[in-house]
């Protein structure tokens, strides 16, 4: 079957003549385009998944009360199995660009490709407003920001998008780079309060099991959503094939390992911090972690600035990661005629510049909405819950995707492979379903206005399509022949 990156060569290029050649000259380029080997590549997915998130996160389980560290754990699962998932799907269409989206277009056509690339893209860059709406709380909490009005927040917040798109403007190289220091520098501390802190566990900290004020799938609710926006980021390397050196194997070993450990490391923080903190002082407390490694070191006026800084780093680095991936995200479609043209306007180093500025300029609007109108943690619960029902869409696609693979005649898995590969398909299936079911109404009736609203752009984007015999037109039934029918009939 033709892979899908056949179907559009990028903005540009034209296919070589056979027997000609370039001196090597395509091979160095797609060498350097391919600069994230295993390493940086799982760096890139626990750099995506472990951000601020993470540093919010035991704050909002608690509101749901401790049956928040299950939910946590079954998401992680979920994770997991996405991870596995996308290695699969990275393995039978190993040079599709853009990950989710050329995975859904692949299987299932033009409209399904673009109706997943916009929900992702979509997500990023509004994951990036949720990622910096809580650096900000770290960073108010590093330099002692006590009461900060919402435009001083919202300059904060502008550093925290801005400085990353600068970092991958100047290239794909120094973002890997930039990306592995992060991840190693949030990394070991985030170890050493989920493996010292449970020392200084007080049992008495830790909240009732459903701490809601409601039902128990109400608690799930207020848990699943932020427990999911954690572990956004498995896709991150499938997303980002183009830049992964022999994707078909370092795509599906860099997710799954980036995700385990990033699991592992969640489940023993969050519940460390429960226990380090008390249930009324963690719940809507914006900077948790200042309070657990104060617990630690009660006597220490360092500890709280110290893992204030590395929320502060953890962010950045995360942020570094997700525009890489907004950016990616926009290029591939762009790159099929799929989406606006300027999308896929290079560099000479390959970078795709407009995406990084208007991924970012995006977010930035959408902050100075959010802190004009609200404060607090709710400007952060707010963007989680909308990030979370975008990306559940592509995640049911991608399953579905594999699913129709492994049911149809062009299967190359047989016996138990096959048993093992449709559980993962149908477990991810599942687990997508539910995510948008545990989001709560109201987050699934916004998301709808987006994706609607992504759908009038299709319309003009296809049209295009159509006159440029890039798209099939349909075949319309000529003005005449009602008329006709009607006086044969009579």
């Amino acid at each position: 079957m033709t892979n899908i990156t056949e179907l559009a060569p990028p903005t540009g290029a034209s296919p070589e003549e056979p027997g000609t050649t370039d001196g090597g000259l395509s091979t160095r380029n797609e060498s350097k385009a391919r600069a994230l080997g295993l390493t940086s590549a799982t760096g890139l997915v626990i750099g995506s998944i472990v951000g601020t998130g993470v540093f919010t996160m035991p704050a909002v389980l608690a509101g749901a009360g401790t049956m928040g560290i299950a939910v946590l754990g079954v998401i992680a699962v979920g994770a997991m199995l996405l991870a596995v998932l996308f290695g699969q799907l990275t393995r039978r269409v190993p040079n599709s660009d853009g990950g989710l989206y050329a995975y859904s277009r692949h299987e299932f056509g033009d409209f399904a490709g673009y109706l997943v690339g916009w929900c992702y893209w979509v997500q990023s860059w509004a994951g990036n407003a949720a990622i910096v709406s809580s650096w900000v709380f770290y960073v108010d909490a590093l330099f002692g920001f006590t009461h900060p009005s919402g435009i001083e927040n919202w300059g904060i917040a502008m550093v925290g998008l801005w400085v990353p798109a600068i970092v991958n403007l100047v290239g794909v190289r120094q973002m890997a780079w930039f990306q592995n220091i992060t991840v190693v520098l949030k990394f070991l501390p985030l170890l050493f309060v989920g493996v010292v802190g449970w020392f200084f566990v007080d049992k008495a900290n830790f909240g009732p099991f459903n701490a809601s004020g409601g039902s128990l799938y109400s608690g799930i609710g207020i848990a699943a959503g932020v427990a999911l926006f954690s572990f956004i980021g498995v896709e991150a390397a499938a997303i980002t094939a183009k830049r992964v050196k022999n994707p078909r194997v370092n795509v599906g070993r860099a997710s799954l390992l980036g995700t385990a450990l990033s699991a592992v490391l969640y489940v023993l923080v969050t519940a460390a911090v429960m226990g380090l903190v008390s249930h009324h002082g963690l719940v809507n407390n914006g900077s948790p972690f200042v309070n657990a490694f104060q617990s630690i070191f009660p006597h220490s006026a360092w500890a709280g600035k110290f893992i204030a800084a590395i929320a502060v780093v953890s962010g950045i680095g995360a942020l570094n990661g997700w525009t890489l991936i907004v950016t990616e995200t926009s290029r591939a479609i762009a790159q099929d005629d799929m989406f606006p043209r300027p999308f896929a306007w290079q560099d000479r180093k390959g970078t795709a510049w407009f995406g990084i500025l208007v991924g970012t300029a995006l977010p930035s609007l959408l902050m100075l909405w959010r802190y004009t109108t609200t404060s607090g943690l709710t400007v952060f619960t707010y963007l989680v819950d909308l990030t979370v029902v975008t990306v559940a869409i592509p995640y049911f696609m991608s399953a579905i995707a594999q699913l129709t693979y492994l049911v149809s005649r062009r299967r190359k898995v047989q016996g138990w492979l096959l048993a093992r590969d449709l559980s993962v398909a149908g477990a991810s299936v599942l687990f997508s379903m539910w995510v948008t079911f545990a989001s709560g109404y109201q987050v699934v009736y916004q998301a709808l206005v987006v994706i609607l609203a992504g759908l009038i752009l299709y319309a003009f984007l296809n049209a295009r399509r159509q006159r440029l015999g890039e798209a099939r037109e349909p075949v319309d039934l000529p003005d005449d022949e009602p008329a006709a029918e009607l006086s044969t009939s009579t």
